[in-house]
């Protein structure tokens, strides 16, 4: 489709379509790579009335009725929510651990190992096994969020307090309106990995020089272990998404409502069907919170196996990219969708939590296996995007694709294999996840790039991966 381009400087385009302005957050190699389909499919999410706001960060890539990389912004008063501009694995997000140790602790390919096998305990990976948190009631943790976790899972007021958000508060007489089976599909998922994209990656940090200051407000330094966690709500969202995908699309042909996109659903924020979904996606939102917090615990127990009891994992940040949520923005309150988007905010902006307002909370940015990861902190000039940055590299090329591309003796090389710096995998057979190999992803120092060029974001510390734990 044709698209005009105004440059309004430091990787910022937008595109005149024909039903509205999207905002480009890129490099001009990284906007030379966006297909046709992209803006195909941000024309189709501007026919959407109302909308205030519309961007892709450089990471944005095909996805089911909206891109990935998406930020859509609506008025609370007249706006719309959409189901596909929140993704199905809804709260789906990152969070990073950090600890005492240095790089140097965990060099030796056995500790590294041991580290894997201990985590798998307590982690399970794979679909049908389900966790070891019996006691864990999943109706008071999609209520409550991490405050419905029994006290023994929170080991310090920290892994509270260091999070974008401990509880979603919504009305909980919505549950009552659930799906029957979503319960029986959820039951015993709390603290599992998933499949996919998802992962645990043992990293160590390089400092940003000119962001010392920040890394050491922060307690990072270089050399520094840490562990970055991506999963979300599992059955939970997945579910949800599923039942709000056809909910939404009866009741829009009942309106009469057309889209050239099928995939692409939205009603009113204040229609029966946008307050039920809205509402329950909180319960998501607190779901995919306490399943990364309770990953996170279990990989705490493998190190302490390892390195001892006396070991401490404190949380960096949790913070999510698959939501919608209120926030006042020009002096509104406006429901931002974020798919495939991170939250960026800059020192002393309110929203931050507090254990964050001087500074600005961490922006945690994976990369791949075999690439960097990031992490970052918001810019005031971010305003311009509703601070929104991107969430990690993005799909450079589908699974099947990539499988059709890519040699497994080419991923062993990506690794490292056979090298002291192999980066090591919990699968034996590296055909099995040949999908998330590097050449899937787009390069990811060029999305940062992006990023930090826009000003939307600066990098504090680069993650350099040393072990990844996938599930399938």
């Amino acid at each position: 489709m044709e698209t005009k381009a105004i440059t309004h400087g430091s990787n910022h385009y937008e595109m005149e379509l024909a039903h509205g302005s999207l905002h480009v957050f890129a490099n001009p190699e990284v906007l030379e790579s966006f297909g046709t389909k992209v803006y195909e499919m941000a024309d189709n999410n501007l026919r959407i009335p109302r909308n205030v706001y519309m961007s892709y960060t450089p990471d944005a890539h095909v996805g089911i009725g909206t891109c990935i990389g998406t930020t859509a912004v609506w008025n609370m008063r007249n706006g719309f929510v959409s189901p596909s501009i929140v993704g199905v694995d809804i709260g789906c997000g990152m969070r990073v651990h950090t600890t005492s140790l240095h790089k140097k602790d965990i060099q030796d390919k056995d500790v590294r190992r041991a580290l894997i096998k201990a985590i798998e305990t307590y982690v399970p990976t794979h679909e049908r096994k389900n966790s070891n948190y019996a006691d864990i009631d999943i109706m008071e943790v999609v209520r409550h969020g991490l405050k419905g976790l029994p006290e023994a899972y929170i080991p310090d007021e920290q892994w509270l307090t260091h999070v974008e958000q401990a509880v979603f508060k919504y009305d909980t007489r919505y549950l009552d309106e659930l799906p029957d089976q979503i319960g029986k599909y959820a039951h015993g998922q709390l603290g599992t990995l998933g499949g996919g994209n998802h992962f645990i990656e043992i990293q160590y940090l390089e400092i940003e020089e000119t962001q010392r200051a920040t890394a050491d407000a922060w307690g990072l330094f270089d050399g520094q272990v840490v562990v970055m966690i991506h999963s979300g709500s599992r059955a939970w969202g997945a579910k949800l998404g599923q039942e709000y995908t056809k909910v939404f699309r009866e009741v829009m042909e009942s309106w009469g409502v057309q889209n050239p996109d099928r995939n692409l659903l939205y009603a009113p924020i204040a229609s029966q069907e946008g307050q039920r979904y809205l509402n329950l996606m909180y319960s998501a939102l607190n779901f995919a919170v306490s399943n990364r917090h309770m990953i996170a615990y279990g990989v705490r127990e493998a190190f302490r196996d390892v390195f001892g009891s006396g070991l401490e994992m404190p949380v960096l940040y949790d913070l999510m990219h698959n939501y919608a949520l209120q926030e006042f923005h020009r002096t509104e309150p406006m429901l931002v969708h974020r798919k495939g988007a991170t939250r960026a905010l800059p020192p002393k902006h309110f929203l931050n939590t507090p254990a964050y307002k001087a500074t600005g909370h961490p922006a945690l940015i994976p990369g791949s296996m075999g690439t960097s990861s990031y992490i970052m902190v918001g810019r005031e000039e971010g305003v311009k995007n509703f601070y929104s940055i991107c969430h990690g590299a993005g799909r450079a090329r589908s699974r099947r694709a990539t499988k059709e591309m890519v040699t497994v003796d080419q991923f062993q090389q990506s690794l490292q294999v056979g090298t002291e710096d192999e980066i090591l995998v919990n699968h034996r057979s590296l055909a099995a996840i040949l999908d998330e190999c590097p050449q899937a992803y787009k390069d990811v120092d060029q999305i940062i790039d992006s990023v930090a060029g826009a000003g939307l974001a600066d990098v504090v510390a680069k993650c350099k991966p040393m072990a990844a734990i996938k599930g399938l």
